[in-house]
């Protein structure tokens, strides 16, 4: 008889993390509260303008000798709202106390943008760094009650073969397509997601509006994001030729390799999409 009832109790508490489990995730199947952000990080770039002055002198500069140095940085956005239906845009909710930090790390204030968006970069903001391996928690607080999405392991940098020539930059005709093959991942692992965003770059340095991007820019986008990944694990990217309007024009190709987390809170809806990663930079010219 005591051999039966230890065994009962065992078996009790094998299934006892399960019914936590599902517990958990009915409670975020019905939770009316949603967060999608973005944790990215991009490198300092140095663009060699001698280079650059052998295919169109004085690109970045009267001399064409200089190095354009291009800063790092890192940037978080949050969207913190409600949900009203499966297929509705999320009305957002203003008034919340974000923050961004890693487990057992210094969290971030985001500032608060309306509508629901809270946002931060690392410009002025040293505390703002990017952390590879990491696992950063997206905190919402309204009310006395606290909302927590996390992303765990955030990844390294992928390397772009292509994006790095001995002539520091690509050459491409205007308005052509542009493919590149990522970095081959073990087996039985899955690859992190990709987005690429693709911007203009002036003389100066200054970057213009992106004539291209695969990101989500919307969260009704960020949530779908969560059931349909796969598109973003591709071999190969392929950027297409109206990513490159102009001729003798140059472009930055920024490659962000991004993993993907969600809801950790039993009070937020299981389908909230966080996003955490560090790009790859390529310098396109185009003819």
């Amino acid at each position: 008889m005591k051999r039966l009832l230890l065994s009962a109790a065992l078996a009790a508490s094998s299934l006892a993390p399960l019914a936590c489990d599902l517990e958990k995730t009915g409670n975020q199947l019905a939770a009316d509260h949603v967060m999608v952000g973005t944790l990215l990080a991009t490198p300092q770039v140095d663009v060699s303008a001698s280079a650059m002055a052998g295919y169109d002198a004085g690109t970045f500069g009267p001399d064409g000798g200089d190095v354009l140095s291009l800063p790092a940085q890192t940037g978080a956005v949050v969207f913190f709202g409600t949900r009203n239906g499966e297929n509705s845009q999320p009305s957002g909710v203003g008034g919340a106390e974000v923050t961004l930090q890693p487990v057992s790390g210094q969290a971030t204030s985001l500032s608060e943008d309306g509508s629901g968006s809270y946002s931060r970069t690392s410009v002025g903001e040293a505390e703002l760094k990017y952390q590879s391996g990491a696992t950063y928690q997206f905190i919402a607080s309204r009310g006395g009650t606290r909302y927590v999405g996390q992303v765990d392991n955030a990844p390294v940098q992928e390397k772009i073969t292509a994006f790095h020539p001995p002539e520091g930059f690509l050459t491409v005709d205007a308005r052509t397509a542009l493919a590149f093959d990522r970095v081959a991942v073990p087996d039985n692992q899955d690859r992190t997601l990709g987005f690429v965003t693709v911007v203009p770059l002036s003389a100066s340095g200054a970057q213009g509006e992106p004539t291209y991007t695969n990101m989500p820019q919307t969260p009704l986008q960020f949530l779908q994001l969560v059931g349909l990944p796969g598109p973003y694990r591709e071999a190969r990217v392929t950027v297409p030729g109206t990513a490159f309007p102009q001729g003798n024009q140059t472009y930055l190709v920024i490659f962000q390799a991004v993993r993907m987390g969600g809801a950790e809170s039993d009070n937020l809806f299981l389908g909230s999409a966080l996003l955490a990663g560090t790009a790859d930079v390529g310098v396109v010219r185009t003819r």
